[in-house]
């Protein structure tokens, strides 16, 4: 980390931006697996978190002289501890990770299992993946740091992944119980997490809800790319969905009910945020009002007019809206209110909560979304 950012950190007049330095600043100083010894020291070039995960990379040093690169790998389990509970288990002190690293060129990618070991220092599970675990020449390893090394160990060597620790571009894991239960020994089916099934959006046809537009992830990525640039996002190809969020004997429900969406950022995202993109209602059509468990999203009106959905209670200062009720998808009718929007007016649905929109007028309505995951 640039030793300047500490100056920076303590600016009375930047006090507002302690909030958003702390996150980078903390990795930064967080117990690391040789840290046990002075002889050892880090540095963190970048860190990328998912809702559950994190990836750490940098370099170690072992006195002073630079060893290898690293990259430590640190799982928190909320997720895979919900899975565990469910088959009427905990979770031991070990979990298994799938594991690929992509290099600056898609082409260079390398796949591993690796065991991560429960590290109390962090609350989580973590192991160190590092170039070498061969000692600089004419040095030796630290006494307290030597047992964490080997296979399977907090700090680890994987030869197919350490041609690319240097250069990893990302970043992409699912994780599993170890099949082992604790303390008993007894072998059992792992349950996985794998990112809630995770896929993303590409537009490789515009028939309105293909399934070839679907993309099946099933893990996590992180991405170390530090920026994304998008000159229009009108340029961006949508995928079109026909009677989105509606049932098969929703009224509402016609063939030309098709709304477009722009996918500009999914799994390029960090933390819970599992997208955000670009919606276009055209006249007369209508997303389906629909409720969110375990999730949040929000709306922002760009241009255009339409009229939205906010399940009644919701939000109390929508009480004098006019009350109707809706078929929210899977659920039946709800009282909702409805509420009429236009460029500047935002919807914020929380988990539990409902929403819709449809556009009555002659003109497409356009609002731009982000939603994520809730922990």
């Amino acid at each position: 980390m640039d030793t300047r950012f500490d100056e920076i950190f303590t600016h009375e007049e930047n006090e507002i931006f302690r909030v958003v330095f702390f996150p980078d600043r903390i990795y930064h100083a967080r117990h690391l697996s040789a840290t046990r010894s002075s002889r050892y020291r880090y540095y963190v070039s970048e860190v990328r978190n998912s809702a559950d995960g994190t990836a750490i990379k940098g370099d170690v040093f072992l006195g002073g002289t630079r060893l290898c690169p690293v990259l430590r790998i640190e799982y928190a389990g909320i997720r895979l501890v919900e899975q565990a509970r469910e088959a009427g288990r905990r979770l031991g002190p070990r979990v298994k990770a799938w594991i690929k690293l992509i290099g600056d060129d898609p082409a260079h990618a390398a796949e591993a299992v690796l065991t991560l070991h429960w590290d109390s220092a962090i609350g989580a599970y973590a192991a160190e993946i590092w170039g070498t675990l061969e000692p600089s020449p004419g040095a030796a390893h630290d006494h307290r740091v030597l047992p964490l090394m080997g296979r399977d160990a907090p700090i680890t060597r994987i030869p197919q992944l350490s041609p690319l620790l240097g250069s990893v571009r990302r970043v992409q894991f699912a994780f599993s119980e170890e099949g082992v239960l604790h303390p008993t020994g007894q072998r059992f089916e792992p349950r996985w997490d794998n990112d809630y099934l995770r896929s993303h959006q590409e537009p490789r046809t515009q028939e309105p809800s293909s399934p070839q537009n679907t993309v099946q992830d099933l893990n996590y990525q992180l991405d170390f790319q530090r920026g994304y640039f998008i000159p229009d996002a009108a340029d961006v190809p949508p995928v079109n969905y026909r009677n989105a969020m509606t049932d098969p004997d929703n009224p509402e429900r016609f063939d030309a009910n098709v709304i477009r969406m722009r996918w500009l950022l999914q799994r390029e995202l960090g933390s819970e945020l599992v997208f955000f993109h670009e919606v276009t209602i055209p006249p007369g059509t209508i997303e389906g009002t629909h409720r969110h468990i375990g999730s949040e999203e929000l709306y922002y009106v760009v241009s255009g007019r339409g009229i939205a959905y906010m399940g009644d209670g919701d939000d109390p200062a929508t009480d004098s809206y006019p009350l109707v009720d809706r078929q929210v998808f899977g659920i039946g009718t709800v009282k909702c209110r409805e509420l009429p929007v236009e460029p500047g007016s935002v919807i914020y649905t929380k988990s539990g909560g409902v929403h819709g929109i449809r556009n009555p007028y002659d003109e497409p309505l356009k609002f731009v979304a982000f939603l994520y995951h809730t922990t």
